[in-house]
């Protein structure tokens, strides 16, 4: 049987420099100690290159948020996002019932990666996503649990090509954890963005 890890190898070995230099920035970024992130399995059909990273916020047993990042790269460029790159995300968090009741919260949300992309000084283009909440309410055998609402971003954005044609990806890496930590209530790790609102945090989507 073929071994999946050489698979990966060769298929980076193939991939142009600029993407290689992407991911090799990606793999080399030093991030604060509570967020643990891995490499992941990369769609395959949004890009002729993807590389995607996994990674939760964790404070003792509990995973307080998580998500997943994903780099996209066409080198003949894509009309949607006007660059051959492509930063894709998803970031999830429970919140506490009254706080997800806020008719501003998806605002607000929207703002954390906004802020924390400009916190970092990046520049970037064609932003969108989308913020949703939902609400978990228990009957039957599960009514003793105690209702749950989480919140989730889906995003993407264009970083800006550098010499060589490479992103700053490590930065852009450094701004989606900036995210993660503030979606999960965490003190930010430097100064930012004052005009971004956190809101606390008090439980995490799972137990570890």
């Amino acid at each position: 049987m073929d071994d999946p890890k050489e698979g990966e190898r060769d298929a980076m070995e193939a991939a142009p420099l600029p993407f290689r230099a992407a991911v090799d920035a990606l793999r080399a970024a030093r991030l604060r100690p509570q967020i643990e992130i891995d490499p992941t399995k990369a769609p395959r059909r949004l890009a002729p290159f993807a590389y995607a990273l996994e990674a939760a916020v964790v404070d003792g047993d509990e995973d307080l948020a998580d998500g997943r990042l994903i780099l996209l790269h066409d080198p003949a460029g894509h009309d949607a996002w006007q660059g051959s790159f492509r930063m894709v995300t998803l970031v999830r968090a429970e919140l506490e019932p009254e706080m997800a009741s806020d008719p501003l919260l998806p605002d607000v949300c929207w703002s954390w990666l906004t802020g924390a992309l400009k916190a970092r000084g990046l520049s970037y283009g064609e932003p969108s996503g989308t913020v949703t909440r939902a609400s978990s309410h228990y009957f039957g055998g599960l009514s003793e649990r105690p209702s749950a609402s989480q919140i989730e971003i889906r995003a993407s954005w264009t970083p800006r090509e550098g010499l060589g044609g490479v992103p700053d990806t490590a930065s852009h890496l450094a701004s989606w954890c900036d995210l993660l930590a503030q979606i999960a209530g965490l003190p930010p790790a430097a100064p930012g963005d004052a005009s971004v609102v956190t809101l606390p945090q008090r439980r995490g989507p799972q137990s570890r």
